[in-house]
């Protein structure tokens, strides 16, 4: 009888320890986005923003959460976070876009700080070749016509600029004006890819190359700075009157300033990829704000994405393979984003 009531006291036990253990596994299983469904908007603009997404959407997955994908321009999605048809993006190029988030900032907001660690920047490039044997140190050096003349014809420089519509091509323009640089620099607007790959080709000959560009991008790796291009320093900071200015152009630890200036004057101060969401859902689901706020890659990581994208095409089937690898490489980094969020007080 005694060896019957403390089997039945040991199974009592035990079933109490299972079903206690069992609720606490089930809790702590419990996800944040659990039912909940992420409407993620990626620009139109293919690059390594694409590879990023993907990074994204598995994590959001891992909250718990749906993801729904669109491939909206970002002009387009700032009016749908507004009127809350879509949730989230995480490639707005700032400061080149704010004028037209301040017109939605009422319903949607700036998660983060961006996504790039330190931020990008944009510049004038020449091949070093032609800088070191005429000492150009400066983009307004190209005020004199024989030095302007060495990149084009009748002592004017091609200057390959954004494509039509970009604002940074508006920035371009703006500063041949406003460093008296009109008579001897003109401006190319067109489809940058295909102006760029000639450009690649004149500096892998020995030839002269004039160009603006932009760090993270698949340019700095196929021509890189400090190696066989350089960058050009402006004289003074001049935006146009569309670009907001978030600070001085000057820029410390710039690889390949022309002269080995430091900081060196670029077209406009360090950029960023932001993500912006609908102030609703990210009031509503702070894991997903937590993700987003932890979630930055090295420059060199943008760069590699974007010249692997432009050497091999932009498929779908690419930018999985990138993020896996990226995921592969970088486990740790990623689990403690993910931890991080899950751990988040909903």
């Amino acid at each position: 009888m005694k060896t019957t009531n403390v089997f039945l006291r040991c199974l009592v036990a035990a079933a109490s320890v299972w079903i206690c253990t069992g609720a606490q596994y089930a809790a702590a299983e419990e996800l944040p986005g659990k039912g909940k469904l992420v409407r993620y908007a990626q620009s139109d603009s293919l690059g390594a923003n694409y590879v990023v997404a993907q990074i994204a959407i598995k994590a959001m997955k891992e909250l718990g959460y749906e993801v729904k994908l669109s491939t909206v321009n970002t002009s387009l999605f700032f009016q749908a976070a507004a009127q809350g048809d879509l949730d989230l993006a995480t490639d707005v190029n700032m400061p080149q876009r704010e004028p037209a988030f301040r017109a939605v900032e009422k319903q949607a907001e700036i998660v983060g700080t961006g996504a790039i660690i330190g931020g990008g920047i944009n510049g004038y490039l020449i091949d070093k070749k032609t800088a070191l044997a005429n000492n150009i140190t400066s983009f307004e050096q190209l005020k004199d016509p024989k030095i302007a003349g060495l990149f084009g014809k009748e002592g004017r420089a091609d200057l390959i600029n954004c494509d039509p519509g970009w604002s940074c091509g508006d920035v371009v323009d703006y500063q041949v004006a406003n460093f008296g640089l009109k008579e001897t620099v003109r401006s190319v607007r067109g489809k940058y890819e295909a102006l760029m790959v000639e450009a690649v080709a004149r500096v892998k000959r020995g030839e002269p190359a004039l160009y603006y560009a932009w760090s993270p991008s698949w340019v700095n790796n196929a021509l890189i700075p400090g190696e066989e291009v350089v960058w050009l320093p402006t004289p003074k900071d001049a935006l146009p009157p569309n670009v907001p200015s978030k600070g001085s152009a000057l820029v410390p630890g710039v690889k390949g300033c022309a002269g080995g200036a430091d900081p060196c004057r670029m077209a406009m101060a360090t950029w960023n990829w932001a993500s912006v969401a609908n102030k609703q859902f990210i009031a509503a689901n702070p894991a997903v704000r937590a993700f987003v706020e932890q979630m930055k890659f090295p420059l060199a990581t943008w760069s590699a994405w974007e010249f692997n994208i432009n050497k091999n095409g932009g498929s779908s089937a690419l930018m999985t393979k990138m993020a896996d690898e990226w995921l592969a490489a970088n486990k740790p980094t990623y689990d403690q984003w993910v931890t991080t969020a899950k751990a988040v007080k909903q």
